[in-house]
């Protein structure tokens, strides 16, 4: 298992879900992803990513969660970040 490298694919799916602009599918993530304040904001820092969300179940559904939210996301508001949205 390359621990760095699931860390930084678990933050970099944070940062990006945190740019939803549908407050459902963020509350969806925050419940079945990565809980609220569990990554601090902006962060893609492996050292704020918990050794429990990268094991192969959890790691796995965290990915299954993000490609859903994104896919998800695309039809309803897409990504808000800096004032610009994807539309």
């Amino acid at each position: 298992m390359n621990t760095d490298l699931r860390k930084k694919v678990v933050a970099a799916m944070e940062l990006l879900v945190r740019q939803v602009n549908d407050e459902e599918l963020l509350d969806t993530w925050l419940t079945i992803g990565v809980a609220d304040g569990d990554i601090p904001e902006n962060s893609l820092s492996i050292k704020d990513v918990e050794d429990y969300y990268i094991d192969d179940k959890t790691f796995k559904r965290l990915m299954h969660c993000f490609l859903i939210t994104m896919s998800e996301a695309k039809e309803d508001g897409g990504l808000f970040c800096d004032s610009v949205c994807s539309d």
